[in-house]
């Protein structure tokens, strides 16, 4: 009976400890994480600062230029954008004009997560808004406009790209085109077609790997240029909404 007792009070005193070092440890993670926003905050002005440098040809709004000399940044994924640019830094992947910014002394490890995530917090419109007759700002729908990033028509038969496409690319780019995380899978809606037509090229030719299966650039060798343009022509309407 006594030792009954015994158990019971030290099984209670256990219990009672154990739910107090679980409070403490949640008051603990939830201060963490308040202080860890608060800093991600503060880190995102110093990513608009960095972001001065990519703007030159990346834009001030992350939003590429036309015809897709050079991408779109803007809402990728922060990892992925991270990857990339450790990948140039390491010469994994080769791109001339990214060779004087990508190293240690210009985009130190710290930078590129900042970098990466504050182009990962710009959402860029499709379309202008309706304009405000009473209301308007010709200045202010200029700057606007800079904002928008629709991509244009590409020619190509629209619904033979989105047959392949669905059953060869949407397991990992998702069926919308704009990515899957856990799959390590950028988005490509939104994206310039010419961009994504430079990089099959440069996965065609073996300039640049798949970021997990190297084997996946054979891929697109056995790809009709006809059955590419399908593919980006489809791509092309995934961001008119």
């Amino acid at each position: 009976m006594v030792y009954r007792f015994i158990s019971v009070h030290l099984f209670r005193i256990t219990r009672r400890a154990a739910i107090a070092q679980l409070s403490i440890s949640l008051s603990l993670l939830f201060a963490m994480s308040e202080i860890k926003a608060e800093q991600q905050e503060l880190d995102m002005e110093y990513g608009e600062e960095i972001n001065e440098t990519c703007a030159g040809c990346h834009g001030v709004f992350g939003q590429g230029s036309l015809e897709g000399e050079y991408p779109r940044l803007a809402g990728l994924d922060a990892d992925y954008i991270a990857r990339q640019l450790s990948d140039f830094k390491r010469r994994k992947r080769i791109n001339i004009p990214m060779i004087p910014f990508a190293n240690d002394r210009e985009l130190p490890g710290d930078d590129v997560r900042i970098i990466a995530e504050y182009l990962s917090r710009i959402q860029l419109p499709t379309k202008l808004p309706p304009i405000d007759e009473e209301n308007f700002d010709a200045l202010e729908r200029l700057h606007a406009s800079k904002r928008v990033v629709n991509i244009k028509d590409y020619p190509g038969d629209i619904e033979r790209g989105r047959k392949v496409y669905q059953k060869e690319c949407a397991s990992c780019h998702a069926k919308d085109g704009f990515g899957i995380k856990k799959k390590k899978a950028p988005q490509l809606a939104g994206q310039y077609s010419e961009y994504l037509l430079r990089q099959i090229n440069h996965y065609r030719a073996g300039k640049r790997v798949h970021d997990e299966e190297e084997d996946d650039a054979e891929l697109f060798i056995e790809f009709s240029d006809e059955l590419i343009d399908g593919m980006l022509a489809y791509l092309a309407t995934l961001d008119d909404t």
